[in-house]
């Protein structure tokens, strides 16, 4: 989108930094309550901070400069905001200050890319705006070199409607990580009560113009604990399918009825545009959001975007397109950085009922027109595009390549996958990559969806999937939470933290389990 206004201009946090932070974040409106409220309501969305590179990393807020100029309105001034980067949480030490300029050509949105900076170094940030001051954020820069240990936090499926945001209160409040990885679904679509009625989407209906977009936006991004999150560490995002409609494909989606919402190509750039208002990410040449981040020589980060390329789904096609599938092999065989991991919105593994040996699977498939790799129950994900699959897992296998981790969202659930050449003959097949996948921030799950207590009838659904599906070494449908990744070069381990309620904003989590793959193995312990 050439019309949003992107500006240049120009270690671990030690822990008087951090105790700094909290202190001045918290109590930054204490001393002149009435400033204090103004602020708040210009700056209502909050601020926000995503792609780190080793020298710059993207600011973002939104500023409401009149009463009317609310998300979606269409109303109020073009201003000018300033903005302020430095080494301290007092901003004693201004490293970068620059302004930019927005308008309601923009919902009132500023995105800048803060140039010049330190890598593997911590900041602060803040916007300035009238007089008034932003909150404070925190961000940090990417490593170069070589790098001892990542940490990252990793979410996805966040429905409002459904329950509150205590997993990202969970994270924001370890200060800890090195930045938070969304796999989708940041926001649903769906009018007040469809797919929840805990909290009421605004506006009430569903969204399929830019201006409803930007009002959900601006809903999601006035919730506490999501600014919280979005203060305390740089997110690296991608979208779904709830980002536009479910279930979508390159040419509609399931959720859009084609001229009574709409064409689905105006309402498909509708949602991109707002999203590109509204989130801190780098877009491409062509609005790609499909990108790679490096981490030093420790690990590249791959974030594909599966919806905007992808064939319509049960009929013959790609999933990523020729272009992102390009790009995705070039970063698999990068052989500078040791783990590879990729951002990954659906499901890549196989499952299946059941698996079907390489050599049975295709004669079948000859026959009936079924997937070769065997019976698919949900063609939405990877498996309903197995050659693109089968592309890839021959690319890893065929060059040797090791430590590939798929880091995936989507199914609201908990898995823990290697992955094989051949499924069906594991475990006599080698495996070529993991996958872990985290479950929903609170989108509905196994329990939410049959209405039975947790940990009772989907308890033998884990166990039949994983007998039928033996590279399946660990599952679990019921929670809500989010997963921590720690990256070394030893290993890369996996934890999740499984919330109590996720319809209380102070619910306690809990680690339920943590797995590691060792370094050069491509298997689960």
């Amino acid at each position: 989108m050439s019309d949003v206004p992107v500006f240049q201009n120009g270690s671990a946090l030690p822990r008087r930094d951090l105790l700094r932070f909290s202190a001045f974040a918290g109590a930054a409106f204490v001393i002149a309550p009435s400033a204090a409220d103004a602020a708040r309501s210009v700056f209502r969305h909050g601020v926000a901070s995503g792609d780190p590179l080793p020298d710059r990393v993207m600011l973002w807020t939104r500023v409401t400069p009149t009463s009317d100029a609310v998300p979606g309105s269409g109303r109020g001034p073009s201003v000018t905001v300033g903005y302020e980067v430095a080494e301290d949480a007092v901003f004693k030490r201004v490293v970068r200050r620059g302004s930019a300029t927005t308008g309601p050509a923009h919902d009132h949105t500023v995105k800048v890319d803060a140039t010049g900076l330190r890598a593997g170094r911590t900041y602060f940030y803040r916007f300035t705006f009238d007089g008034h001051r932003s909150p404070v954020g925190r961000t940090k820069t990417a490593p170069t070199g070589s790098v001892s240990q990542l940490r990252f936090g990793v979410v996805s499926c966040s429905n409002y409607q459904a329950g509150h945001f205590a997993a990202y209160q969970h994270l924001a409040e370890r200060g800890d990580l090195d930045a938070v990885v969304h796999l989708g679904d940041y926001l649903y679509e769906y009018g007040p009560g469809e797919y929840g009625a805990f909290r009421a989407h605004q506006p009430a209906r569903e969204v399929t113009t830019l201006a409803e977009y930007r009002m959900r936006h601006g809903q999601y991004k006035t919730d506490p604990q999501l600014q919280q999150l979005h203060a305390a560490y740089p997110w690296i995002i991608t979208w779904d399918d709830h980002e536009t409609a479910n279930d979508a494909w390159s040419g509609g989606a399931e959720n859009h009825t084609e001229g009574a919402e709409g064409t689905w190509v105006s309402r498909r750039a509708a949602a991109l545009r707002a999203y590109h208002e509204w989130m801190p990410i780098r877009f491409g040449a062509g609005d790609t959001i499909y990108r790679r981040l490096r981490f030093g020589s420790l690990a590249s980060l791959s974030m594909l975007d599966l919806r905007s390329y992808r064939a319509k789904q049960g009929t013959p096609g790609s999933l990523t397109g020729p272009d992102q599938m390009a790009f995705l092999r070039e970063s698999l065989l990068d052989s500078d950085v040791q783990w590879k991991l990729v951002g990954n919105p659906v499901m890549f593994s196989p499952l299946l009922v059941p698996p079907l040996p390489l050599a049975v699977g295709t004669a079948l498939a000859s026959l009936t027109g079924q997937s070769p790799d065997g019976v698919v129950l949900n063609n939405d994900q990877w498996d309903g595009y197995s050659a693109d699959r089968r592309a890839l897992i021959s690319l890893l296998a065929d060059n040797g390549v090791r430590d590939t981790v798929f880091l995936t969202g989507d199914i609201h659930t908990s898995w823990a996958f290697e992955v094989p050449v051949d499924a069906g003959t594991y475990p006599l097949s080698r495996t070529v990559a993991t996958e872990l996948v985290v479950p929903s921030v609170t989108s509905d799950n196994i329990d939410d969806l049959t209405r039975t207590p947790p940990r009772t009838s989907s308890v033998a659904v884990e166990t039949a999937l994983m007998g039928l599906n033996r590279h399946l070494k660990w599952a679990e449908l019921d929670s809500h939470g989010y997963a921590v990744l720690d990256v070394r070069p030893a290993e890369v381990r996996m934890s999740w933290y499984f919330l109590a309620d996720r319809q209380r904003a102070d619910s306690p989590a809990a680690l339920a389990k943590s797995v590691v793959v060792p370094a050069g193995t491509q298997s689960i312990r």
